[in-house]
């Protein structure tokens, strides 16, 4: 009995959910239903999440109540590839659209041929008529009867009078446009939800489905990717994608990561290196241990990201959401008034005045308006993710516009945070060569990040490390090892003091280079100091592009905050160009600091590298993570995650959310301005229902185009050069043109 009161979560798919006032309709049909406990609505995936008690209320009766809207669901299985959704319009309310407008052309012709008159027409003519409007009201009159028994007055019913007003005045070549272009209008918004669809589930396609697994016995075996296990491994040659997320285990190669990061630029691999699901493998076959299943892969995560960000509301959709909550009523209660007054009060002509407030429920139709917004962010936020930044909602796309001042974290945000070789000093006439050599030598058995750093560098000059014997690593200080049958010593200071071969050269030298925010690292041999290896973090090579490219959209002020020292510190700041700085912060610190810039600019950014800023990515407006090559930390930690980790995605964002509220805006005035003149037409008669509906389906047409201007991805530029992919996947460079 226990298990039967126990609520049971069913995912449904809904055919005919395109907009977001369908949302709200289903929502108010089935919050509050006896049994039902929760509801969760995913427009771009068209589907239904309902918690409920099986004894309460079944499925089955959670699919009548839908049906009872003029929608369909259906029960879906829970997937990261969801319900495949058709991205065009429907052959069936295409088919209706033709019949529509068939009959309204031959409703025409046939009014002037004589023949039995019929209620101000003739009979053949009402006849077409009558077919005209049933064809395109064959998926409007069950949204209008649901509206109606909710008593919910929605645009459906406010065009249902128009059409029957008509024609009951014996306007049927009217009424019957009324219903055409309304159709026309419906099946627009249809298509600018499906065109964002697209969007969408482009991405889920740019993971092959099947992958070739290596068995045991050394065949190989095309799996569906859904079954294949984490630690399984799989081979990947040239010019395929990699399905899944693992590590090389066998190989080199370069990979192609744009659909992950948004930026073309090849990255070389090499064994114990992670590559991701959807990603371009371009010269070599590897074979990848999986360290992911299919649902939980970086770009499962980004798609399912992308498709909750919509369902969370703008301020702007909820403007528009609230307005015509108030807006439909107020308009009905107009027409009455339209309808009542002018016969009653002033006994003009019943008939006019009723055509006129006929008029006036059709320019007043909230179509255009409604779906101006939402597929202005749907198509916003997709175009971000194919620009490699996720954004989680429209919420957080408008407010990062915003932003009047943005604080940057030092370490991984404006520095890549790790070591990198500055300079390399010798000391008692050693070469800076036999130097490199010696260091590198020992410094490759090591996986320190500074040990690294100096392997790197000599890589980099052409410095070839010699075997060493007989390494010993020294806990917190450094190494020590034979070369060529000598014993050196490399490590910090402390080490080369306590080994007694510190003099008074290399004492100053590192003692002075310390204080100038370096990290030395001292070699000798047990007899003499060699020489001094300087590393710093070094600053991302884009962080000053990236700085100034901020200044260019109008942020007043640029604060990194770091818990580094003041010395360290200045001197990152002043590379950057001068912005300001607080220093030796910790993590508490910098929430003060953040919420202190959010008092006195009140729309704050923070940028950091995704779990040690938390906090101070919490206390800001909007936090940015850097994506780290969409780690699942920076994804799930702040608002918006840079997938590329190119401080340059900044300033492009805010002027991506700029442009996308400045279309919103645009749409929004629009909708609005057109009402008002033709509201101001009705009135004297100087508008009819031809002009009515013609302004109503032009403006939702101007609006959806006007928002899916969003869905163009602005290339990325290089030095005046704009950078994208050719044909073969690579990338190319062509001069810029304006």
């Amino acid at each position: 009995m226990q298990s039967e009161n126990r609520n049971h979560t069913t995912l449904f798919h809904v055919e005919g959910m395109d907009c977001p006032d369908e949302v709200a309709e289903l929502r108010e049909c089935l919050e509050g239903a006896d049994g039902i406990s929760a509801l969760s609505f995913n427009l771009m995936r068209a589907s239904l999440t309902v918690s409920h008690n099986p004894s309460i209320i079944r499925t089955e009766d959670i699919i009548d109540r839908v049906r009872n809207t003029g929608m369909q669901a259906s029960v879906a299985e829970e997937s990261w590839r969801p319900h495949r959704i058709k991205t065009t319009v429907p052959r069936g309310p295409l088919s209706m659209l033709v019949v529509a407008a068939a009959g309204t052309v031959v409703g025409a012709i046939l009014s002037y041929v004589p023949a039995t008159k019929f209620h101000h027409t003739t009979l053949p003519a009402a006849m077409a008529y009558i077919l005209a409007i049933a064809a395109a009201w064959r998926y409007v009159l069950p949204k209008a009867y649901s509206a109606l028994t909710r008593l919910k007055l929605d645009m459906n019913v406010l065009m249902t009078f128009a059409v029957v007003g008509a024609v009951g005045l014996g306007e049927w070549l009217e009424g019957s446009a009324v219903a055409f272009l309304f159709m026309v209008s419906h099946l627009l918004e249809t298509w600018s939800v499906n065109r964002a669809r697209r969007a969408i589930q482009s991405l889920m396609e740019l993971s092959p489905p099947r992958a070739r697994v290596l068995l045991d016995d050394g065949t190989e075996e095309d799996q569906d990717v859904e079954r294949i296990q984490v630690g399984s491994r799989i081979v990947v040659r040239p010019g395929e994608k990699f399905p899944l997320d693992g590590n090389i285990l066998e190989g080199e190669t370069s990979v192609n990561q744009a659909p992950i990061t948004g930026e073309a630029a090849l990255i070389s691999k090499a064994p114990g290196d992670e590559v991701f699901a959807a990603t371009l493998n371009q010269d070599g076959a590897v074979t990848v241990e999986i360290t992911k299943p299919v649902g939980d892969t970086v770009l499962a995560g980004v798609i399912r990201l992308v498709e909750q960000a919509q369902s969370q509301r703008s301020r702007s959709e909820q403007f528009v959401d609230r307005f015509a909550r108030y807006y439909t009523p107020a308009v009905v209660v107009a027409a009455v008034a339209l309808c009542m007054i002018p016969p009653l009060l002033l006994a003009a002509n019943w008939s006019v005045w009723f055509y006129r407030s006929l008029v006036l429920l059709v320019i007043a139709c909230p179509c255009a308006l409604v779906i101006s917004t939402p597929i202005s962010i749907v198509s916003a936020l997709a175009a971000a993710a194919r620009n490699g930044v996720l954004v989680k909602g429209g919420e957080y796309l408008e407010a990062i516009g915003r932003a009047k001042a943005i604080a940057i974290d030092k370490t991984g945000t404006l520095t890549a945070g790790k070591p990198v070789v500055q300079e390399v000093i010798p000391v008692n006439d050693t070469p800076k060569g036999r130097l490199l050599e010696i260091a590198a030598a020992i410094e490759q058995r090591s996986e320190h990040t500074i040990a690294r750093a100096v392997v790197d560098y000599a890589g980099q000059h052409d410095v070839m490390p010699t075997a060493c014997q007989d390494y010993q690593a020294i806990r917190g200080k450094g190494a020590r090892a034979l070369v060529n049958g000598d014993e050196y010593l490399i490590g910090s200071h402390r080490l080369l003091e306590e080994s007694k071969v510190c003099t008074d050269e290399i004492h100053r030298i590192m003692t002075e280079h310390e204080d100038c925010q370096h990290t030395t690292v001292g070699l000798a041999s047990t007899r003499e100091p060699l020489g001094v290896i300087l590393l710093a973090d070094g600053l991302r090579a884009e962080a000053k592009q990236a700085i100034r490219g901020l200044r260019e959209t109008g942020v007043e002020k640029i604060v990194m905050l770091t818990g580094d020292n003041a010395g360290t510190a200045k001197a990152i700041a002043q590379e950057c160009g001068g912005i300001e700085y607080r220093a030796e912060l910790l993590p508490t610190d910098k929430v003060t600091a953040v919420e202190e810039l959010c008092r006195s600019h009140k729309h704050v950014v923070m940028v950091g590298d995704g779990i040690n800023d938390a906090p101070a990515l919490a206390a800001a407006t909007v936090g940015v993570a850097m994506g780290t090559g969409g780690t699942d930390a920076a994804l799930e930690t702040a608002d918006i995650a840079l997938m590329t980790d190119d401080l340059r995605k900044l300033p492009w964002l805010l002027r991506h959310s700029r442009a996308t509220r400045n279309i919103i805006v645009q749409n929004i005035a629009f909708s609005l301005g057109i009402k008002a003149v033709f509201l101001v037409l009705a009135i004297p008669g100087l508008a009819n229902l031809w002009m009515a509906i013609a302004a109503d389906a032009g403006a939702s047409l101007l609006v959806t185009f006007n928002g899916l201007r969003l869905l163009r991805k602005p290339a990325s530029k290089t030095n005046g050069q704009t950078r994208s992919l050719g044909p073969t996947g690579r990338e190319e460079l062509h001069d810029e043109t304006i």
